[in-house]
């Protein structure tokens, strides 16, 4: 069975996405970066035939253009935890990587890597600078609620969902930046920029 990479994604629209950081730049400006964020991680994932994307739209039925021909399934409702949980459910049998798509520097070969961290752990994730989580990825063996009482767009959630993977071998990707406000963002073309 072909990994799975499930990339999490709003309907690019005015007024709609990123609205933390629209409150910073304007709508305009935050709807700029997120579309180009977006296809960027899109196409880049797309091109990698280690594992098969997917994308998790919201609002339900909102696919089109912008998911770049990819196949496509429904968040639904619920906290992100629970939207989250609802995809592991229809990946049971096989391996699947969940990602943002707000992280400017995710790679495809972080991806790939998660997935070759499955050979000897059971879980891994891809650490934010902001103490949540830009990739989790699961084997078949797993918690019966991973994302349980995790304190969401907290400075402590990934704390809380490694507790839920207490007797579970977990692996760690890079730090990352995921783009929330424009401090976020700020940071983000400071590290690009020194490179």
């Amino acid at each position: 069975m072909r990994d799975t990479v499930v990339v999490f994604a709003r309907a690019p629209r005015l007024g709609t996405v990123k609205r933390r950081l629209a409150r910073d730049i304007g709508d305009r400006a935050a709807l700029r970066f997120y579309t180009a964020t977006l296809a960027k991680t899109l196409r880049m994932l797309a091109r990698d035939r280690r594992f098969r994307t997917v994308v998790a739209v919201t609002p339900d039925g909102s696919d089109g253009a912008w998911t770049r021909g990819l196949s496509t399934i429904p968040q639904g409702r619920g906290d992100l935890g629970v939207r989250m949980q609802r995809v592991l459910d229809r990946h049971r049998r096989g391996r699947v990587a969940i990602v943002g798509s707000d992280i400017p520097d995710l790679r495809a070969n972080d991806v790939g890597r998660a997935f070759r961290l499955l050979g000897c752990a059971e879980a891994c994730f891809g650490p934010a600078a902001d103490g949540g989580y830009w990739l989790v990825a699961v084997g078949p063996r797993r918690p019966a609620a991973p994302f349980a009482r995790v304190r969401w767009s907290s400075a402590v959630a990934l704390a809380d969902t490694l507790r839920n993977f207490h007797w579970y071998k977990v692996a760690t990707l890079r730090m990352l930046h995921d783009v929330d406000t424009a401090a976020d963002l700020a940071a983000v073309s400071e590290l690009t920029a020194r490179r």
